[in-house]
Formats: structure tokens, sequence, C-alpha cells
């Protein structure tokens, strides 16, 4: 058993960051507390221009808004075909608000409708300030006009918020079901790049079942000793673009994994330089190349503190000391 924080064995502590089980099981961790909030007021902002919808998700997170602004952000996608033949209402949108949404997408000819999700957290004794607070805020964002949609919960509803989505896809029986997801970290730069060439280019006459996710991360908020890869381009800020499919029929599995590896094709036919979360790659030169700079680092840590490559070798990361020497272990 070996205790590590930042502090103390540091390099472990951050090699597990990230680290895919490569290098320890961790067994118990301390985790400070702090009083939560009673309520939330939770809205979604809709955007028809992806350059707004970025700017705004931008300027959320930046220092200048981070004390006066949402507690919570995340931005999503919608891609036009869905709203013809998806869901006609969900735990968040209502029947009547979908069908505004689709002649928002219909009027304005997008291929997709962006919503930036933000919550504010708050009291029962500060509900006046809250109101006030969100009204400045929303001043300052470019949303399409009137197209505000809010809901006001308490702090434990807005936690379980994916788990009634669950409740609600289990009931129509789509929940166990396959979920090929593909998970991308890519540069500010690039953005509007990655939407023109996937959501206004690979997937604009598609309408596969599940979500999408796309919102912006400071980059100094993940330390570069961890092992998790971020993009490599000298950028203050990266965004985070996740297909969350969902696999309704047998076909739709292969049809799924085409879709996944087309968009990373164009990523690296166009030089996007992203960087895959949780990969999945079948050779140690495919972990090499994700790693890039950091291989050398990596496997030192692995052979320091896991020598016999007994954890996690399914990944193929590192071969086992068997194979590496030639030897069956059927």
């Amino acid at each position: 058993m070996v205790t590590c924080s930042r502090d103390k064995n540091s390099d472990l502590f951050f090699a597990a960051l990230g680290g895919l089980g490569q290098f320890g099981v961790i067994t118990r961790a301390r985790i400070r507390l702090e009083p939560a909030p009673k309520r939330v007021r939770w809205v979604r902002l809709a955007y028809s221009d992806v350059a707004m919808f970025t700017k705004d998700q931008e300027f959320l997170i930046s220092n200048q808004e981070s004390q006066v602004g949402f507690n919570y952000v995340e931005g999503q996608v919608q891609l036009n075909r869905s709203f013809i033949e998806g869901p006609k209402s969900t735990p968040f949108f209502s029947t009547a608000n979908l069908s505004r949404l689709a002649s928002l997408a219909s009027r304005t000819g997008a291929a997709a409708i962006y919503y930036i999700e933000g919550a504010m957290y708050y009291n029962e004794d500060t509900t006046i300030s809250v109101d006030q607070k969100m009204e400045a805020v929303l001043d300052q964002l470019n949303f399409e006009p009137g197209f505000v949609f809010t809901k006001d919960v308490t702090y434990v509803q807005f936690l379980d918020r994916v788990g009634e989505e669950e409740r609600a896809l289990r009931s129509a029986g789509v929940w166990e079901v396959p979920h090929p997801w593909l998970n991308l970290f890519i540069p500010l730069s690039r953005i509007l790049d990655f939407d023109t060439g996937v959501f206004k280019g690979l997937l604009r006459d598609a309408n596969p079942a599940g979500v999408i996710l796309m919102y912006p991360m400071n980059k100094d908020r993940w330390d570069d000793r961890m092992t998790a890869m971020t993009p490599t381009a000298d950028e203050e800020v990266f965004y985070a673009v996740s297909l969350l499919w969902s696999a309704l029929s047998a076909d739709d599995v292969e049809q799924l994994e085409k879709v996944n590896e087309s968009v990373l094709d164009l990523c690296a036919k166009t030089g996007m330089e992203c960087k895959q979360y949780l990969p999945h790659h079948t050779s140690q030169e495919g972990w090499q190349q994700h790693f890039g700079a950091k291989w050398g680092k990596i496997a030192e840590l692995k052979a320091k503190y896991d020598p016999q490559t007994i954890l996690s070798r399914g990944h193929k990361i590192f071969p086992s000391r068997a194979a590496a020497a030639g030897v069956a272990t059927a």
C-alpha cells in the first residue's frame, strides 16, 4: 500500500489521474466536502449559429465571468433531422418546446441546433439575488431571442438529471443496448472546422440515436503531470466533443463504428491534432502516438510501479512480460 498526493509520491499521484489503470489500484481516497446548495436554476439556451454558441461558452468559462456566471456549463448539439425523427419530448423539453426548436432549425436552415446548458446554485434565502444574477448573465449572451428554457429544481434533482434520462430510456427499452461512444478533445482553433466537417458534413443527413456534447475547458485545469492527454496546441482552451451513440439494432453497431472512424479519419486528414479521451488502440504503436512526448515518462512509471505488467493488460499499452519474451500464454 502506498499513500500519494500532490506532495507525497507525486509521480504516482499524477500518473493515476487518467492512467487507465496502468500504475495502481486506488483503494481509498480523501475528498474534501463542502455544504451543498438547496436549489438550482437550470436553463438551456438555443443557438442556430455555432460561432455565437462557441463564443458564449468560452465567455462563460473565462476568468472574467467565473465569479458571477453559471456554476455549471455544458454544451449540446442536436442534429436537424432528429427533430423530425427523434423523440417528441424529453425529460427537459416538452413536446411544445421541441416543436418550437424544430421550427427554428427549419427557419434558419441550420444543420443543427446548439444548446448551452447552465445552472446557478442557490438557497431559499437567495432567490431574489439568483433572479438578478441570471438576468445579468443572459443579457451578455447571444442566444436566439425567446429561446430560453428554464427549470427550477432541487440540487439533488439536478444531480440526478442523467438518472432521469436513464429511467426514460429504460422505460422505452433503449437503455441496455451497445453504446459505441467517441470522446475527443479538439483544439480551440479547430472547433469550427470540426463543426463544418462533422455536424454540417458527415452527419448532416444523419439521425443516430444518442446525445452529442460539445463544450470548452480551460487547459490550466489539467495538470500536465497527469497521464491524461489534452491537445498539444499552445492554446488556453480546448473543446470536449462526445458522440454518445446508442445502437438500437444490430446493424447500428457497425454503422456507428464506421461513423466514429470517419470522424477520426477527418481529424487526421485535416491535421486537427485532436486527442481521444479513454481511447482504444490495438497496438503499442498506437498508444505511443497517442501519448506523444509523454511516452518515455509513462514507460518509466510503468517500470517503476508495475514492473511485472500485471495491471490493465487489456488496453494493450504494455505487453505482458511473457508476451514480450515470446512465451506462449494460452
